[in-house]
């Protein structure tokens, strides 16, 4: 019997571009995302040591990822996670809101197995896809037993803390900062290449029992601050239909046009959570003497966003 085989993978398919199909070839940027099933993306790949499980969880474009979304991914992770036969997990995922996803999962799920998203940058159909070198390396890293979610894309492995989209084209879209990617895939063995940086929680996280009794999510809006902005938005939203949080990608240290910042501290005080990131893609913010706002540390803007609606949702 082989004791390997026992031992399962599990493929929670979602859309994104390595589901993506061109219908001309002739112009391959041109194609829609979440059009073959995760049966056509796992054909072709090199057998794997471990047994293979796949679930289609959806078919979209990541851009369109919501609240309903992520509850499901988050149910169907768990779900998996607990099974004892099941080493780890490989989610197929769009690079748009890739991040978000994968923060989201960490902080929710925290897991002592892998959770490794992936994708790719060209559809599946185009002839130089990077679909099939991305799975095939995900399936890899699942099965290597390193805990928590991670990312792996053109090679490089990054923490789900750490990963943002800094590239709308290239094949390696990802970065993780200064620091560089946790790792790197060489012929489907894991090359670590340092230790995540310690995962800051600026807030109380909810747990999933919490995060799924909740509905409505609570709804927290991204700002940013830019020369002339009269915090207009801020103050229609507030009058309008008012957000229980905002996050402020500001200049700099996280620093806000002085108008922004009266907009945003009105609607402080009028009971919505306001975070403050930096709208540099490096650095984050640090704490300011004359800090009204809490700050997210070194997280960029997007994922602070998930903190904080997570923050809201935890039970004090």
């Amino acid at each position: 019997m082989n004791e390997k085989k026992n031992k399962k993978v599990v493929v929670l398919a979602t859309g994104g571009t390595i589901a993506g199909w061109a219908s001309d070839l002739n112009a391959p940027h041109h194609y829609q995302a979440g059009q073959i099933g995760v049966g056509q993306l796992l054909e072709g790949l090199k057998e794997s040591p471990h047994g293979i499980v796949s679930e289609q969880l959806a078919q979209m474009d990541s851009k369109d990822a919501d609240h309903d979304f992520w509850r499901c991914l988050a149910q169907r992770c768990d779900y998996w996670l607990a099974q004892p036969n099941v080493i780890g997990l490989v989610v197929t995922h769009g690079t748009d809101t890739l991040e978000e996803s994968a923060y989201f999962l960490q902080a929710v799920l925290q897991p002592r197995k892998p959770v490794v998203l992936t994708c790719a940058m060209r559809a599946a159909n185009d002839p130089h896809s990077d679909g099939p070198g991305n799975l095939q390396d995900a399936l890899a890293l699942a099965g290597t037993g390193n805990a928590g979610v991670m990312v792996v894309c053109a090679s490089d492995v990054h923490a789900a803390h750490e990963v943002q989209k800094v590239h709308s084209l290239r094949l390696n879209p990802f970065s993780s900062g200064d620091l560089g990617p946790i790792g790197q895939m060489k012929d489907g063995q894991f090359k670590r290449l340092r230790h995540p940086t310690r995962v800051h929680w600026p807030e109380p996280l909810p747990t999933l029992r919490d995060l799924l009794e909740h509905q409505p999510w609570p709804q927290v809006h991204v700002v940013m601050s830019h020369a002339g902005n009269d915090g207009s938005v801020v103050r229609a939203m507030q009058a309008l239909d008012p957000p229980a949080g905002w996050v402020v990608a500001g200049t700099g240290n996280g620093t806000l046009h002085r108008a922004l910042q009266e907009a945003l501290e009105q609607a402080q005080r009028q009971g919505a959570r306001v975070v403050r990131t930096s709208r540099c893609p490096w650095g984050g913010v640090q704490s300011r003497a004359d800090d009204v706002f809490s700050h997210a540390g070194q997280l960029t803007a997007v994922q602070a966003r998930v903190a904080l609606m997570l923050a809201l949702m935890a039970k004090k």
